[in-house]
């Protein structure tokens, strides 16, 4: 299926990965949990709140710099594979390619006129990765038990993308690997960036958004270090904030809401390939798993 994936752990500026004490950063995670998990700032106060948070953000960024994995190469390099592995999966994908749009970003490419109401994508859905995947992963056992994961399909998404990430043998990789390094989201703004819409009506969305953000990994880093059901998890000793912020970035520019699979409600997944798909204004039709849309990533 094409070169085989390596991962390295990322070095720091001067060649070595950070060290810290576990017990220096459960204390700056309890600090972070508890000032993120205060009551709402008062009016006014909002962008004081927001700076102390991303002050402790950064002290710990700066304490876990060198500790995230990521994948040699471009992401460019590992389209081959993923359409490789896509059609030996059972996905029809004949009549497109993956290309480069410029300021647009990746997306697909037809390769042939494609007729209106024709089929030109399927994609079977052990394909997919679901909140239903996640539960029967590794995953599985700390979701039964934890009811932030039971309630916010999101966030089991993105730890479910996280163990899958961490695990050299899984079946995800060739599209885990296709995925953009980072993102052009309110998340990874600049201090200086956000401070330029104090005034605008965006604002509270993305104060709130990066909070929220920063709870979330401060609660899931101490339950990953404490919770019995977690001992196993490829999280446990590597699960930094730039690897969640990561992962969130990824469902949130992603998801998409589906049926379960046995049709008695919705949940949500992460489609291999239609995530690359955007269209302009039209019909466009979509059916579980056979799935047609237009074209051109994000």
């Amino acid at each position: 299926m094409g070169k085989k994936s390596r991962v390295k752990t990322q070095k720091s500026g001067s060649g070595a990965m950070a060290v810290v004490s576990p017990k220096e950063m459960m204390s700056l995670i309890a600090e972070l949990l508890q000032k993120c998990s205060s009551a709402a700032a008062s009016a006014g106060k909002e962008w004081e709140e927001y700076l102390q948070i991303r002050g402790l953000v950064e002290r710990i960024r700066k304490k876990q710099k060198g500790m995230s994995i990521v994948f040699e190469g471009s992401r460019e390099d590992h389209f081959p594979d993923l359409m490789s592995w896509a059609k030996e999966n059972g996905a029809s994908c004949e009549c497109f390619t993956v290309a480069n749009f410029g300021k647009e970003g990746y997306g697909l490419r037809a390769t042939r006129d494609i007729k209106a109401e024709e089929l030109f994508l399927w994609i079977p859905r052990k394909m997919l990765m679901t909140v239903e995947s996640a539960q029967n992963s590794i995953l599985g056992p700390l979701y039964s038990q934890d009811r932030i994961l039971q309630a916010m399909g999101n966030v089991t998404l993105a730890l479910h993308l996280l163990c899958e990430r961490a695990n050299p043998a899984s079946f995800w990789l060739p599209y885990i690997r296709s995925l953009p390094q980072e993102y052009d989201i309110p998340l990874y703004y600049q201090q200086e960036d956000v401070q330029l819409l104090l005034g605008t009506q965006a604002v509270q969305d993305v104060l709130s958004q990066y909070k929220n953000t920063a709870r979330q990994y401060a609660y899931f880093y101490k339950l990953v270090q404490t919770h019995p059901t977690a001992s196993k998890l490829p999280l446990k000793d590597c699960f930094t904030f730039d690897d969640y912020r990561w992962a969130v970035s990824s469902v949130m520019t992603r998801q998409n809401q589906i049926p379960t699979e046995d049709g008695s409600r919705v949940t949500l997944a992460l489609i291999p390939l239609w995530d690359m798909c955007n269209h302009t204004n039209g019909l466009n039709r979509s059916n579980s798993d056979k799935l047609w849309k237009g074209f051109e990533d994000e």
